[in-house]
Parts: structure tokens; sequence; C-alpha cells
């Protein structure tokens, strides 16, 4: 990973310290996982074509409109966190920094990191565009009101809640993982955390390759 990647990654953990993100490891949060995973045995995909991915109307960056259409023609690597999380969003999001960095500049040309806010009580546009654009500069911030973040999350199958702390501040309990969305915007397959770079990398180019 590049210098300036790695300090724009330690501005926003330590932007974000104030709360902790932790990841959600029953109820309904379980039930997501079952649905995507499609079984025990089934590591970073799963067999024949889950309901995951769908239509959405969100708010990029300048607050324009954007939906699943303004991607088609594109793969998509979409990440559902916050700006405030302090550790297991910045390291997702590097890793499909890093992902998109293994790939020739033709792949990349057809592949759209998406970051969308599961906070949009505190991330405005302005700050999730500034936020993915620490990562990778091809990475598009979205955001919008709580409904339409709500109907974006239930499309991928994400959880998340509001959980209050001590200091009287909020964080957010979400499951973790990066879609790949192939160019019509169906789904192709997922990851979890920590996934290597390098898996992804060859994942975006075969969805590429179609």
């Amino acid at each position: 990973m590049s210098e300036p990647k790695k300090r724009n990654i330690v501005r926003w953990v330590i932007f974000g310290f104030a709360g902790i993100c932790l990841l959600f490891a029953g109820g309904a949060a379980y039930v997501a996982l079952q649905i995507i995973e499609g079984g025990p045995n089934q590591e970073g995909g799963i067999m024949g074509q889950p309901t995951v991915g769908g239509p959405f109307v969100l708010v990029n960056g300048n607050g324009e409109t954007a939906t699943e259409k303004t991607f088609g023609g594109k793969v998509m690597a979409v990440y559902f966190g916050f700006t405030y999380c302090p550790d297991v969003c910045p390291t997702e999001l590097a890793i499909v920094a890093d992902a998109i960095d293994l790939l020739p500049a033709d792949v990349v040309a057809d592949v759209a990191p998406v970051f969308i806010t599961i906070d949009p009580d505190r991330d405005t546009p302005e700050l999730v565009k500034e936020y993915a654009a620490n990562f990778h500069e091809n990475m598009v911030g979205l955001t919008g009101t709580p409904e339409q973040v709500a109907v974006a999350g239930k499309a991928y199958r994400v959880y998340y809640a509001k959980r209050e702390t001590e200091s009287g501040s909020y964080t957010m309990d979400h499951t973790s993982y990066i879609y790949i969305m192939d160019k019509q915007g169906r789904y192709y397959r997922h990851f979890r955390m920590n996934s290597a770079p390098e898996e992804i990398a060859e994942a975006l180019k075969a969805a590429v390759a179609g």
C-alpha cells in the first residue's frame, strides 16, 4: 500500500475512533449470513443465484441522485459501512483499493468501487465523498435519507443497527462484506472480512471479462 494511502487511512481511523465498529454475531446478522453464504461450505461465493442487490436511489458526494443504473455497464465492488468506523471499514475499503490497484488499466476502467453509508444521520454527501476518495480516487461514496439507505441495505441483505455508547454518542453494528456485482447489476460473488486483495482482483477481472 502506498504511503499516502496509509496516511489517509490512519487519518480516518483516528477521526472515527470515538465509535466502536463491532460486527453483530447473532440474530438478524446470522440470518443474513446464511442467506448470502448459502450454506457452511461456500467460501467466498455461493451456488445458484441469491437475492442480493437490486434497485436503490441514493445521493453521491455532489448531491446528485445515484441509482444502480448509474453504474450500468461496470462491475461494482460494493461495501456498506460508515465514516466514523474506527477499524473494520477502513481495513475493508483499503483491501478494495489494493485490489483495484492490482488490475490492468483497461480493467480498472470497467470497475466501480462503491461505498454506501449505513449512518446517513452523520454521513453527509460531502463527508462520504471525501472519505471514499481517501481510499481510492475512483471510489464513489453514497448516502441518502435513512429510508433510502434502508432500501439499499435490504436489497444487499445488510444488517445494521445504531448502538448507543457510554459517551452519549452512538456507533453502528453491521455486517461486513464486499459485494461484486456484474455489468448488469447482478450478484457475482462476495468476500468476507480480511480477504486477500489478489483474490478480489481476480474476481473483478473475471466479472469484467464476463
